[in-house]
């Protein structure tokens, strides 16, 4: 809809802006409606057409204008603007704009043409034509945005936006996945999580998505494992000099998992955690030896947290007994959970072992060398069935290394290892189903996106001021 035409349809230009603003004093040179009008559709050609873009777009434009007002008076900002905000304001607007747009709530009868532009955009180097069914369509270069996605990940707004685009834009998505230089994209995402002491809930949550998204493709787990980083310098728990993509989101994932466990105890961030593992567990390639021994140090964690839990649930029955009035902690409900999570992370380990056991020695002798962790899950009814293949492993292992002798080093036991691989006859191993998640929204998607939007405007507009006193759509710690 071009905004040089001094007519828009069959009408004045503007008496088509007073109609679309709902105000008789808008102007005809108004930078804000004429900015509406060049970007966002081609120009209707008949009253017919001219009445079903106004029904779409009609009560978007006019919740604009008002935040449009406030942008152009320049009063005192909310908060103080981070460093990347000040540096490019305009940038950082229009960003915010962007996701106000896309997610507005449909109409009754009209969905979001700014969620519908943004799910079905294309890169400039695509030429195949738009399916007619598509009205707001445009193209991108999308190594530009791309190489900007990558840089600005330590803004909410940024990877709120990546997930947005990964989740509803097949064409960004295939396009992502498709790069070779994907830890460009992934190590800004995992310092995200890895840091999760100083971020907000909601940034981690998006991080964690994103990742579970990206693991959702098999191509994606396989080729994290080819990529060797070094020197990760904000991995300070241990020296990485140099170790896989693929490990080092194993590690990020599993520290968040801990961080979980002992402080916030998010059941919904634990899921998605162990969701995007048991998603690369099957292709899990070489895993660093750091890596290996997480993985059995979290399983760790876990029994020691169910041993606890089933003590509790003893000692406080036998209390009972004594007092009737007292009533009983739900000790069954936290068994639940934790046997949930133990079971999940069996299965991942189980997975690794039945798909990829000869591209893992480090894995093996993790195992091996905690062994007894496992003998009380061997005739666990909960856990029986999955115990197999691992019980089978440990135990093909452990009487390999016997027959060795006593006092092997490290390098000798990996060798034995490498050597049992080849023994090991695969049918003995047991098949289960495969390890697949896949994110799904929640029904009333709008219902946590639009009050994060609105607290990403409110912190982080520049120059632009919010009655904190008035604001009920989020509470004022939400940042």
């Amino acid at each position: 809809m071009g905004s040089n035409s001094s007519r828009i349809g069959d009408l004045p230009k503007n008496e088509y802006l007073k109609k679309l603003s709902g105000t008789e004093s808008v102007s005809e040179n108004d930078p804000f409606w004429n900015q509406l009008l060049s970007f966002s559709f081609p120009a209707p050609t008949s009253s017919t057409e001219l009445k079903l873009l106004e029904e779409a777009t009609i009560s978007v434009c006019r919740s604009l204008a008002g935040l449009w007002t406030v942008f152009t008076l320049g009063g005192v900002g909310s908060k103080v603007a981070a460093a990347s905000e000040l540096s490019s304001p305009l940038a950082n607007q229009s960003l915010l704009l962007l996701l106000v747009l896309a997610n507005l709530t449909d109409a009754a009868d009209a969905p979001n043409p700014y969620r519908q532009a943004i799910m079905s955009f294309k890169n400039t180097q695509d030429s195949s034509p738009f399916p007619s069914s598509i009205p707001h369509a445009f193209q991108i270069n999308f190594n530009s945005l791309y190489m900007a996605l990558c840089e600005q990940q330590t803004s909410d707004q940024a990877t709120l936006l990546l997930y947005t685009l990964l989740h509803q834009n097949s064409n960004i998505r295939t396009y992502m996945l498709a790069r070779t230089d994907m830890e460009n994209l992934v190590l800004p995402i995992l310092e995200i999580l890895y840091h999760v002491e100083e971020r907000n809930s909601h940034h981690v949550y998006m991080a964690l998505i994103i990742l579970l998204i990206l693991t959702e493709d098999d191509g994606f787990n396989r080729s994290i494992h080819e990529v060797m980083l070094k020197n990760i310098t904000w991995y300070s728990e241990r020296v990485l000099t140099e170790i896989s993509l693929g490990s080092l989101l194993i590690l990020v994932v599993i520290r968040t998992i801990q961080y979980n466990m002992t402080r916030t105890r998010d059941k919904y961030l634990h899921t998605n955690c162990l969701a995007a593992l048991a998603n690369m567990s099957a292709q899990f390639r070489s895993l660093h030896q750091y890596a290996a021994q997480r993985i059995v140090s979290l399983f760790s964690l876990l029994s020691k947290k169910h041993n606890k839990v089933l003590e509790q649930a003893t000692q406080s029955l036998r209390g009972s007994l004594s007092s009737s009035d007292v009533p009983l902690p739900d000790y069954a409900q936290d068994l639940n959970v934790i046997e949930e999570v133990i079971r999940m992370m069996l299965e991942i380990i189980n997975s690794c072992l039945t798909n990829s056991l000869h591209h893992n020695p480090n894995l093996v002798y993790a195992l091996l060398y905690k062994r007894d962790l496992f003998e009380q899950f061997r005739t666990h009814p909960s856990f029986q069935d999955i115990m197999q293949n691992i019980d089978l492993v440990i135990t093909f292992f452990s009487s390999r290394l016997l027959q060795a002798g006593a006092e092997l080093s490290v390098e000798r036991v990996l060798e034995i290892i490498k050597q049992g691989v080849v023994a090991l006859p695969k049918d003995r191993l047991k098949k289960f189903p495969e390890l697949k998640f896949k994110y799904v929204e929640e029904e009333q998607p709008e219902e946590f996106f639009i009050p994060y939007v609105w607290s990403l405007v409110y912190n982080s507009a520049v120059g632009v001021y919010w009655n904190p006193q008035d604001i009920q759509l989020f509470t004022m710690d939400s940042d």
